[in-house]
């Protein structure tokens, strides 16, 4: 302890290594072979051998060894893996028992000391120490991001190994690293143990996730969005569709909606709102808390199954792709059946560059279905809903946008009319 003591380490932490020296849990290094062999990290939850890892560990892998810190290699089966959350369960058949960690019940706090042990560039059995640096970060690997960012050194190879906390409970599976050279810059990413529970239940009881599934369509509710629709804050999920027969839409929601709660949580955008529904089992009924048109609205809604090949629905209001009738939005219009587009909504024909509705992203070939909530079919429609939102007090004007890649809400600042 007399080292550690020299460079200032607390005494939980301390305390953490005697223990961990005295025959703590031992590490494993899952191994995928076929055209090569993959290197990662990995440990026991239970002494029958269950071990939890990255699915990017073993994902495509023909055999998989796990070499524990005693130098026995042994085969192990993959359980099931889940590539939406980049967690995957193994199981080793013999060699047991086995010690095993536990997984914390509860976040830990920013600021919390934390230990990564893992197996980085293949030298097994290396132990970091560090803090919670944030929770909930979302680093664009997967639709339910929700991750502990933590400064422990983390290299290649510590890819499914745990982070602990200083009772030595494992409070994150360690994924990724944020870095320009591919080193450590003391930004590592780890999945937060609550996450790994829910997925890991659901791995050893069927061998994959079912996720509840809404069935809508969501986008963040912006600054614009929010100023275009009253609201105080902008916080929540827009509902840009309900899909025709999904729970959602059968417990009456619709387009324009703005999510706010659920079960009485609230809703902070829309890939919260994702993460909230997934992270509950298909068939159970959940209380939705909602806006329609500033109006305070309630709904209950029983989860359907999120099927396999469904992307999490949540745009941001540049989506979509990239045209003077209405040259105060930038925007040259045209009823959309004058043009071969349709018989619903108002066709973009040109986008001025420098206009606000071109830095929204719309494109020459959108339609617009409505504006201000009020769906339009000619040129006069839209310039009645400008003005109905000036006469409001309002900053912006919101517009649902159709194209090919789908139907989106775009706020569109109202400029002066002097410029």
């Amino acid at each position: 302890g007399g080292t550690f003591c020299r460079f200032g380490w607390p005494p939980q932490l301390r305390e953490f290594f005697r223990r961990f020296g005295e025959g703590g849990p031992n590490m494993q290094r899952p191994q995928r072979h076929g055209g090569g062999a993959a290197q990662g990290s990995g440990f026991f939850i239970s002494g029958d051998g269950y071990v939890v890892t990255n699915n990017h560990v073993v994902s495509n892998a023909k055999a998989v060894e796990v070499t524990l810190d005693d130098g026995r290699t042994l085969s192990a089966k993959v359980i099931g893996t889940d590539p939406k959350t980049d967690l995957a369960l193994l199981k080793v058949n013999e060699g047991g028992p086995f010690p095993y960690v536990k997984l914390a019940h509860g976040a830990p706090q920013v600021g919390d000391w934390v230990v990564a042990i893992g197996n980085p560039f293949g030298l097994g059995g290396t132990v970091t120490a560090g803090i919670v640096s944030a929770r909930g970060r979302d680093i664009g690997a997967g639709p339910y991001d929700d991750f502990l960012q933590i400064d422990a050194p983390i290299n290649k190879g510590n890819s499914g190994g745990p982070t602990f906390n200083v009772n030595g409970e494992v409070v994150g599976v360690n994924t990724a690293i944020a870095s320009p050279s591919g080193g450590n810059v003391g930004l590592a990413f780890a999945i937060p143990s609550e996450t790994v529970q829910a997925v890991v239940d659901q791995l050893r009881a069927d061998g994959k996730v079912a996720r509840g599934y809404l069935g809508l369509q969501i986008q963040p509710v912006t600054k614009d969005i929010a100023d275009s629709l009253s609201l105080d804050k902008a916080k929540g999920a827009l509902v840009t569709s309900a899909q025709d027969g999904t729970p959602a839409a059968k417990a009456g929601l619709k387009s324009g909606d703005v999510v706010q709660a659920v079960n009485g949580e609230a809703v902070s955008d829309a890939r919260e709102l994702s993460r909230k529904i997934a992270s509950l089992k298909p068939g159970t009924k959940v209380d939705l808390a909602y806006l329609r048109g500033g109006k305070a609205e309630t709904a209950q809604v029983t989860l359907g199954t999120l099927p396999n090949d469904t992307k999490v629905a949540s745009l941001d209001d540049r989506g979509g792709r990239r045209g003077d009738s209405q040259p105060r939005l930038g925007l040259g219009l045209a009823p959309a059946d004058a043009v071969g587009a349709g018989r619903e909504g108002v066709a973009v024909v040109s986008v001025d560059p420098d206009g606000p509705a071109a830095a929204k992203g719309i494109q020459e070939g959108d339609i617009i279905l409505d504006v201000g909530g009020q769906p339009v079919s000619s040129l006069s429609d839209v310039a009645a809903r400008i003005r109905a939102a000036e006469s409001d007090g309002r900053k912006a004007v919101l517009m649902r946008i159709k194209n090919d890649k789908g139907t989106r809400f775009v706020a569109i600042g109202l400029q002066s009319k002097n410029g």
